[in-house]
């Protein structure tokens, strides 16, 4: 697999490749929001048995909160809660939505206000840009190779930009290696 970034760290490689099996955020992790998608060709957002009439139901209750889903479909797709402005190429495909139960039972709280709705919603969008880094291939893992070029540790299914927190954690485990083994060699008798 092709590095999309090397370098070296203090006698050790970090190389940052990228993801070829991520994990879906929508049905490998525990999520807040309910992703409901209709698409003639893609199967996206959460299994689901609901028609459109069902949803738009849900989504006109007064105890639901909910983003609208839209998708850019050109060479490539991308998810987000707003609109592309592309009427050839994009449109709505559906929504993501939280019940007030919802959102009691993640923030254990009994009254859910005003603070509470907004930082709801900013969980919702938060959802929407893994999931779109999910369905875009921006998913990365990190290699750390000694100078022989063997394999010391490795990680993978960091979402979004790999220069931050992949390549933060990269050099937080190759800080680690070099500490272990300079522990090693404090501890070996000679």
């Amino acid at each position: 697999m092709d590095a999309i970034h090397t370098e070296d760290y203090n006698g050790l490689t970090i190389r940052i490749e990228q993801d070829e099996d991520p994990m879906n955020p929508r049905t490998d992790y525990d999520n807040f929001g309910h992703m409901i998608c209709f698409h003639s060709r893609y199967d996206l957002g959460d299994k689901h048995e609901m028609s459109k009439e069902d949803l738009l139901a849900m989504i006109k209750r007064k105890d639901v909160i909910a983003l609208p889903l839209y998708l850019y479909d050109h060479s490539g797709i991308t998810m987000s809660t707003s609109s592309f402005n592309d009427r050839w190429d994009s449109g709505q495909v559906g929504y993501i939505y939280v019940t007030l139960e919802d959102i009691r039972k993640n923030f254990m709280v009994k009254r859910v206000t005003k603070a509470i709705r907004e930082k709801a919603i900013e969980l919702m969008k938060s959802e929407v840009l893994t999931y779109d880094d999910y369905i875009t291939n921006n998913v990365y893992g990190f290699v750390i190779e000694d100078q022989e070029g063997e394999t010391l540790e490795s990680c993978w299914g960091f979402f979004g930009d790999y220069n931050g927190y992949c390549l933060q954690e990269a050099k937080s485990s190759a800080q680690g290696l070099i500490e272990n083994r300079l522990k090693k060699q404090l501890t070996t008798p000679a």
